[in-house]
């Protein structure tokens, strides 16, 4: 990371993948004496952020943001040269800015409290070990080393529109009114607790000397003691020209709903059976020209394309020739359509194909024998020894999550932007791992769906979801009783794959194909990625072989059965509160953010075992 108010200086490090979890654009960003904001996509430098082929995930991209997203790219970045401490590699990388801009002097006896841009506190930056830049308070304490550090403030403001701002400091202390002639503030704690009402803002400014505690800035008091949003949103230097009708809330530094990515991901499908028309398929869009192009100047033209450095190793003579097949292809009306938004049906079916594959970022094996005890449930098992996805950063929320409806594409609330204008690119992240994938027998399902306990649990859990839409101003659309069977059984069998394979618990991802009718599909991948070696280690993969998935599977659904927190998780009633989950908890079936794809909501160990409260709808494999 490097910040563009400090003129390139290199202020720390994450990971790719971190840039669309956990700290992406306009996300709040720790660092051990910085607090700073990852800056929008127009202060992003593109020739250094390297553009990624996936088709499927760009027309998803396009149909969300609008048809001028014409790529993905990841984030920019060059190889490290500590030999070099003044090189391009150093000013190179996501640039980000001071956030909070109010810092508070951390000597006990001063505790003063001014922006940055006061000139009270020098950046002191350091160029061996960037995680050691900071601010100090020059003036205070002595000269030297003793200088101290100005750490950031505690608080912020922000709304459920994303806008995010400044703790109005000044304008809280003095209660809405006319603050007094330069107003000098401190912030001090009583006490252990570190609680808000110990928390004291004071103005020590001669003959003004008020004091406000900081439980005045919270819940109901905020709402009457903060002035209104302002519409800020301080990753694009904006400020919302209609103004914003939300109210601004305080929250903590570091808040974990300061910030919620909304991505769309895909895994890489084969769209051939051999690995050079793989290739040729997947940059279609750069190969096409060359076409129509003759014979030997195509040859000549091919080094200089960006996508030659994966195709150069099949020579230029068989990569004309798949370029020919692949040109009379779409001539004759035969080549796949890239705009399919559907994002899981084309994964499924080339999950549950019969036959394997042998792709570099697409190799499974189909298992043929099945586990001991679940021939009369379990349809097939594949074991995916390579897996590529690719997800990409369409924007954010604050305050509250996106919510997490059966269709992706829709947006049910306020989307911070990722850019000031129409970006013509978005950034993403390429992971590679291994995984597994179970196919369910689908008219044990479809039997089990028509059983009139199953069809009263759905309707209970059916009401509890129409009012928390309703709560939420959002359309409701249930997923279906399908859905949060499968759903059950992968968070049940994350936890008991992360005791025997070797990854964390919130290293396992799922992936749930659910889908009743004339397509009906019923599947769930488990699967691990990750940038570097630690998604190819092979646990997963082993764990789904027959002699060590049936043990497991029994192990976890008997757990499943009962619950630390029974029997309120058993008897919890999801209409109380209109929350999206039946019998679960964080006991028994919640799963780390990393790991859910729907934020740990529809939900019910009721549907797949029995419990203390209900053994008539239980799948019971």
């Amino acid at each position: 990371m490097t910040s563009p108010a400090a003129q390139g200086l290199r202020v720390g490090e994450l990971r790719p993948s971190q840039l669309l979890h956990t700290y992406g654009i306009g996300a709040v960003t720790d660092l051990p004496n910085l607090s700073t904001m990852v800056m929008g996509l127009d202060d992003w430098d593109p020739v250094r952020a390297r553009a990624l082929t996936e088709d499927r995930l760009l027309a998803a991209v396009r149909r969300r943001l609008g048809g001028q997203v014409t790529a993905l790219r990841t984030p920019p970045h060059l190889p490290e040269n500590p030999s070099d401490p003044y090189g391009d590699w150093t000013r190179t990388g996501v640039p980000v800015g001071l956030f909070p801009r109010w810092l508070r002097c951390s000597r006990e006896r001063c505790n003063q409290l001014a922006p940055a841009s006061s000139g009270l506190f020098q950046l002191r930056p350091n160029l061996y070990r960037p995680e050691k830049t900071k601010y100090v308070h020059a003036h205070c304490g002595g000269p030297g080393k003793g200088q101290p550090t100005a750490l950031p403030a505690r608080f912020l403001v922000a709304c459920q529109d994303g806008h995010m701002d400044d703790f109005p400091w000044v304008y809280f202390v003095h209660g809405g009114e006319e603050p007094c002639a330069n107003p000098t503030l401190t912030l001090t704690e009583s006490g252990t607790t570190g609680e808000a009402a110990n928390v004291f803002v004071r103005c020590i400014t001669k003959d003004c000397g008020k004091r406000r505690s900081m439980a005045d800035a919270l819940g109901q008091a905020g709402e009457r003691n903060l002035p209104a949003c302002r519409g800020h949103h301080p990753h694009l230097g904006t400020f919302d020209p209609r103004g914003c009708q939300q109210h601004a809330r305080t929250m903590a530094l570091g808040a974990t709903n300061s910030w919620f990515a909304c991505q769309l991901r895909v895994f890489s499908i084969p769209r051939a059976e051999e690995p050079l028309t793989q290739a040729v398929k997947e940059h279609w869009g750069l190969l096409s020209p060359l076409a129509a192009v003759p014979a030997d100047a195509a040859k000549m033209l091919l080094p200089t394309q960006a996508c030659w450095a994966e195709l150069e190793h099949y020579g230029a003579d068989a990569v004309w020739s798949a370029i020919t097949k692949e040109a009379q292809a779409a001539a004759g009306g035969q080549q796949d359509e890239d705009e399919e938004f559907d994002l899981t049906t084309p994964e499924w079916r080339a999950f549950t194909q019969p036959r394997d594959h042998t792709l570099p970022d697409f190799t499974t094996v189909r298992e043929r024998h099945l586990p001991e005890g679940t021939a009369g449930w379990l349809d097939s098992v594949v074991l995916v020894h390579r897996l590529r996805e690719v997800s990409a950063l369409t924007g954010f929320t604050r305050i509250e999550a996106p919510e997490w409806l059966p269709e992706e594409e829709t947006q049910a609330r306020t989307i911070a932007p990722l850019s000031r204008d129409n970006a013509p690119w978005v950034p993403c992240a390429e992971l590679r791992g291994e995984g597994v994938f179970l196919t369910l027998n689908e008219q044990r399902i479809a039997d089990w769906e028509q059983q009139e306990a199953v069809l009263a649990r759905e309707r209970l859990l059916k009401t509890a979801h129409a009012d928390w839409c309703l709560a939420r101003g959002v359309e409701p659309r249930w997923p279906g009783v399908r859905y949060v069977l499968l759903h059950t059984l992968a968070h049940v069998l994350i936890r008991q794959f992360a005791l025997e394979c070797g990854y964390g618990a919130s290293g396992i991802a799922e992936r749930i194909y659910a889908r009743s009718g004339p397509d009906p599909m019923a599947g769930i991948l488990l699967y691990t990625a990750a940038p570097d070696s630690e998604g190819t280690l092979g646990g997963l993969v082993s764990l789904g072989r027959r002699e060590r998935l049936g043990p497991a599977m029994a192990q976890a659904l008997e757990e499943a059965r009962l619950c630390s927190s029974d029997p309120m998780c058993a008897e919890h009633d999801p209409t109380v509160h209109a929350r999206l989950h039946g019998a679960a908890c964080h006991a028994c079936l919640f799963a780390a953010e990393t790991s859910c794809e729907r934020g740990n909501h529809y939900l019910d160990r009721a549907l797949l075992v029995e419990t203390l409260a209900d053994n008539k709808c239980g799948f019971r494999p």
